[in-house]
Parts: C-alpha cells; structure tokens; sequence
C-alpha cells in the first residue's frame, strides 16, 4: 500500500511488535468514532470541529481537508478512502474525551492522481483548501482560514489529466414523466449542451447507452434518498429501465421544476425566449436543461462554466441503435474484450485532432438518417480521396492544431494557464491557412472552413504578442508576460533585476573585502539571503556581519543592507508576478468571450479531420463510394469488412456479396 503514512509508536517504543500493537489499539479505538454525526463536536479540536461543519455541508461527497504538504480525510471518509485506493489508514487524536478518529491522507502534489482514480470509482470529491498564508494565521493565534474551494463529480470534469482526450465528458440530466421524457447533456469541458424529448419511454435508456454518461442527474422528492449511486450500485428510488452501469446523482424537484429551469436558461444565456434554441415547446427537455444548469452552479462554485447556448436535437433524425446492436455491430469497443482495439472505431479513426476524435465517436454512435446530409459527407469524401495533395496538406496543417474546445473551455471558466493560451494562440494562427487550402475545393464541409472569422486570428496574434514562448505551468511564478506590452511592468523588472545584479555582485565585493576566498552569497526560502563563511574564517568575519544560523562545517550571516535589498527584491517580485497575472487575465477574459466563435469553427475543424481521414482509409484500403438510394434495398459487390481485412494478414480475406431485400440476386 502507498499514500500517507503514519507512526502510532511514541518515542519510547522502540520494539516492532509494541509498535504495531500500539497501531492497532489506535485504529481499534478509531473505529468507534468513525462516524461524524455522532461524535461529540464540543470536545474535539477546533480544526477538527471545522472538518465536520465542512463535512455536513457536503454529506454525499469524500471531503479531502489541506493540513500542510497533505490533504487529510477523517471518520468513515478515511476508510472508505483507504479501502478504495489502497492507501495506509491510521488515526488522529481529535480531541480530549473523543479520542482518536479514522484518518488517511494523500500528498498534496499528488492530488490529481488520486482524485482522477475516485472520480473513475464515480465519487464526488470536496476540496477544502486553505485559502490564507498559513504563517499569518499563526501570528494571530488562531486556525489557519479554509474553504472549499473545488467539487468534483464524475461528470463536472475540466481538468485534461483527468479526461479522455478523444470522448466526451458528458453530463446529462433526465426528467420522466409517465411515457414522456426529457433529456439534457452537456460536456462542461467543451462547451457542447443539447436537449430533446420523447414521448417513447423505451428509447431513453438507448439514448443513455449512446452517450455512456459520466453522470446522470435525476430528480426526486424522496426524504431519505442516498445522493448518489455508483456504477453497478441499485436503488428502489432508480426506474428499473435505467441501466445501472452509470454513475446516477439525486437532485431535488425544485431546480427541474417548469418555471425555475425556464427563467434559469433565460438569464444564462441572456435571451427572452427558448424559441430560438427550438425547446419552447419541449417542457420536459427545458425541465432537464435548466436542472442542469443549476447543477453546475451549485458544484462549480465561483468557476464559471462557458457552455455553448443550448441547442435542440430530434432522435428521429438519428438511426436508432438499441444497445444490442451497437454492441454486436463492436462500434467502439469488442464484444469478447470490450476493448478498442478491434472495433470499427479502431479500424477507420485517422483523425489528427482530439476534436475529430470525439466527433468521429458520436457520429458512429449517432448515424446520420437525412440522405442530404449523408451525401454532402460522402461529396467531401470524394473530392479528398481524388485530390490527394489537398488532402495531405490539410491533414499536415491538422496535426498543429491543439484541442480548441477544450482550451477554449478552460479559458472561459477561467481555468486555462498560460500554456493553454500559447496553444489555443498557435491554434488560431494555423485557421487562415486552413482556409486558404479549403478555397481549393467545392464540397460543402470544405466551404464551411472558408469562412474563418478575421477576429479569431486577430486574438491569436494578440495572445502571442503578449505571452512569452514557453511560460511556466503555474500563473503564480511570473514571466509570462512579453517585455514592451507594458511599460509599468518594464520599469518594474528593471529595478528588480538591478537589485538582483547588486547581490550577484555583493560575493565579489565582500569576498575582497573580508579577504575570506570561500565566501557565498546564498538563498532558502526559511532565511532568505545570507553570507556563508567556513567556520574555519570565522575569525576574520566583519564587524557589521549579524550572525544568522549555525550548521556544522559554516555560519550563515546577514547585514543591515543585505536584508534591505532582499525585502525590495522580495517585495518586487510579488508586485511582478502580481501585474503579470492582471494582464494574463485581462487576454483570458477576450478569449472567453470569444468562445462561441472558436467553438463554431472548431466543429468546422473536427468534420473536416473527420472527413479527411475516411478519404484516407478509403485511399490506403481501396474502398468505394457507396450510391445511396430511398427503397430500402441493399446491393454489396465484393464487400469486405474494414475490422476483419485489417485484422488479418494481408491478401487472406476473401471479400463477399450481399444483396438484401430483393427477392433473386440474379
């Protein structure tokens, strides 16, 4: 097992065996404190009296709690921490006359980590940071100031490590009434929020298998409903025709009720009717869409969500692929394995960006059944499989394109840093030349990637005017900023790095003045700057030198002028990165509100990279193009099956003919 660790041995007991007595006694007597509703909140430590006034607020999620380099969990939270993910489980005194409680912690650097492993498990995490200098808080005496500060459920993602670049991330929210349903989903990471309504109760868990939610909200006014099941988990309160595979969340009536969820998508979206998203006359889907929403705003606290304005589908649109059959057909996963490899995704995705990945996924899950559509696809096609050069430069161009939903996302939730930036800048800096190689041809997808907003380059050239080539991971470390974009910010560095050229120089000038060789000019965060001497030199320190710090084999100083320069050094630096954050922030912003923009040329973007790599498995393979016809027959001449051909070695597949729905093949 790995994660935190604790010692429950005290310093006398040196013998192994006591120890681990001494541990299980420990966690012997934790265990009867490992529920917080019961313990005795008078008695316990202030901190830990926080814990459960946090824990109360969030009772359906796992609440991890920073203390130092660590974020800790405590009472039945530890256990089922531990017990998940294999990490040590201990104990911690929490107060005179309760004892110790169960506790398990995770090394605050490795957050991401575990909380992607939880989140796969389907919990729901609550972060509780501290939200305050930890050394101003000892000073006045009291506990160090703490929030909570992120939630995270299976299906409110936004952070790339936590996600799978080429599937979607969805939320989807469900409202039934009798036969009737409504169903909303959203992918907070890319923006993408559709909503429609059946009155065919049967299709709705075919309209879940397809798009293999993340999370699934359902209302109910159940007094006593647990708030969440995990994926595999069964409740009375769950309609039986619901697949039990996902992850399902229980929300009150109150935010899917007609009036709430109306006005609720009204003010997001800052319109005075649904007409035009075309759910006005669909109550059961604006029901959905608005609990939706009030669901990211409950779990996203501060965080705005930057979702495209709702958009209405109709199923009738679609095929209709029961679970069975997309499972047999092995669209995205085997039958035998339920792997990827093997299936018809695996055998035709050629897609050179995250964006065409996702995209070729849902338009496998959701065929095309208008024969307008379905030919504009296929003319496309066509005219890339013929105009090979056009093809390959595309695809070249492609494959420097970054995922700009997704950085597109992060910016308008404000959570993208200044590497995101970079890449969305040098994303939006290749549009124009994808236009200019789209001019080249007729078919209507590449006349959809014609039409690139000048504004969209003009944002790009801005962003990498401002930012520097290769800015730090973290907005808190400054240089992110260009110099000449702002002269405040110029005159600052200047007197900064001139102090700092004082101390460089301060090694040479004390070394000839002490006539000590060996003398340094040091930093640590604990200290600061100070003047290190062998203890051997000791007797030829300066009168001015204030002794500092004593180690081993040397003594550490300071002076008067040394501290002052380090405090104007120190002082500078925080207004520094301070001011390069502001104008790091000010082009975030430009990018957020540009997101509908970049968000509608990058579904341009996916459906030609979609579309670019189908020309080219039907290059390589030798494929042609199908005639589409109105009856409902069917004629395939020297047919061959794209897994199977591929899957053997080459030239063993013998390719076969089908004729369907005629009465003689002849």
């Amino acid at each position: 097992m790995s994660g935190y660790h604790f010692d429950a041995s005290t310093p006398d007991e040196s013998n192994g065996a006591t120890s681990i007595r001494a541990t299980e006694k420990a966690l012997s007597v934790a265990t009867e404190n490992a529920d917080y509703r019961t313990v005795d909140r008078g008695k316990l430590t202030p901190m830990m009296q926080h814990f459960v006034e946090m824990k109360e607020q969030y009772p359906h999620a796992m609440l991890l709690y920073r203390v130092g380099d660590f974020y800790e969990t405590f009472f039945q939270d530890a256990r089922t921490l531990s017990e998940e993910l294999e990490l040590v489980l201990t104990s911690k005194e929490s107060g005179k006359g309760v004892g110790r409680v169960p506790m398990t912690g995770v090394p605050h650097h490795a957050l991401d980590r575990y909380c992607t492993m939880l989140v796969e498990k389907g919990f729901a995490i609550a972060i509780c940071d501290q939200v305050e200098d930890a050394s101003v808080a000892a000073k006045e005496g009291r506990q160090v100031r703490r929030e909570v500060t992120k939630i995270l459920t299976p299906g409110t993602l936004m952070d790339d490590g936590m996600l799978a670049a080429r599937r979607n991330n969805f939320l989807v929210a469900v409202v039934i009434a009798g036969n009737h349903w409504g169903l909303a989903y959203a992918d907070i990471s890319t923006g993408e929020f559709f909503t429609t309504q059946s009155t065919e109760v049967e299709l709705l868990a075919q309209e879940l298998m397809r798009l293999q939610p993340a999370e699934v909200l359902i209302p109910t006014n159940a007094p006593d409903l647990v708030s969440m099941l995990r994926p595999g988990e069964k409740s009375d309160q769950l309609p039986e025709f619901l697949p039990s595979s996902f992850c399902y969340t229980f929300r009150s009536q109150t935010p899917f009720s007609a009036g709430e969820a109306r006005q609720r998508i009204l003010e997001r979206f800052r319109v005075r009717s649904l007409e035009g998203m075309g759910c006005e006359h669909l109550p059961l889907g604006v029901r959905a869409a608005g609990g939706l929403l009030e669901y990211l705003e409950d779990t996203q606290k501060e965080n705005y969500v930057a979702l495209q304005s709702l958009r209405t589908f109709t199923i009738a649109d679609y095929l209709i692929l029961d679970h069975q059959s997309r499972r047999n057909l092995e669209i995205t996963a085997t039958v035998r394995d339920n792997t990827f490899h093997g299936s018809l995704l695996w055998a035709i995705d050629r897609t050179s960006t995250a964006m065409g990945g996702r995209a070729l996924r849902r338009w496998l899950l959701q065929p095309l059944m208008d024969l307008k559509g379905i030919r504009a696809r296929h003319d496309t096609i066509q005219e890339l499989v013929e105009n090979s050069g056009l093809r390959q430069d595309i695809r070249q161009l492609l494959r420097q394109i970054y995922d700009l939903e997704r950085l597109t996302g992060r910016a308008g939730s404000g959570k993208a840093n200044a590497r995101d930036l970079v890449a969305l800048a040098d994303s939006l800096l290749r549009l124009p030349e994808l236009a200019e190689l789209a001019a080249y041809g007729s078919s209507p997808y590449l006349r959809a990637l014609q039409k690139v907003p000048a504004v969209l380059e003009q944002l790009g050239q801005q962003l990498r005017a401002h930012l520097v080539e290769s800015p730090p991971l973290h907005l808190t470390e400054g240089n992110l900023i260009r110099p000449g974009i702002n002269p405040q910010l110029d005159e600052m560095r200047i007197t900064t790095e001139s102090d700092q050229q004082w101390i460089a120089n301060l090694e040479v000038t004390e070394r000839e003045r002490s006539g000590i060789p060996t003398l340094k000019v040091g930093f640590n965060k604990t200290f600061g700057y100070y003047i290190s001497i062998t203890r051997s030199k000791a007797d030829q320190v300066p009168e001015n030198y204030i002794r500092k710090q004593t180690l081993t084999n040397e003594e550490r100083y300071i002076t008067p002028e040394l501290k002052e320069r380090e405090a104007r050094i120190l002082t500078a630096r925080e207004d520094l990165n301070r001011l390069e954050y502001e104008i790091f922030a000010v082009l975030r912003t430009e990018v957020g509100e540009k997101a509908e923009q970049i968000r509608n040329v990058s579904r341009a973007v996916a459906a030609i990279d979609i579309l670019c790599g189908l020309a080219e498995v039907a290059v390589y393979q030798g494929y042609c193009r199908p005639t589409m016809v109105e009856s409902r027959e069917i004629t395939i001449i020297d047919g061959r099956h794209p897994v199977v051909e591929q899957s053997l070695p080459a030239g063993f597949f013998v390719p076969n003919s089908a004729y369907l729905g005629r009465e003689s093949a002849g």
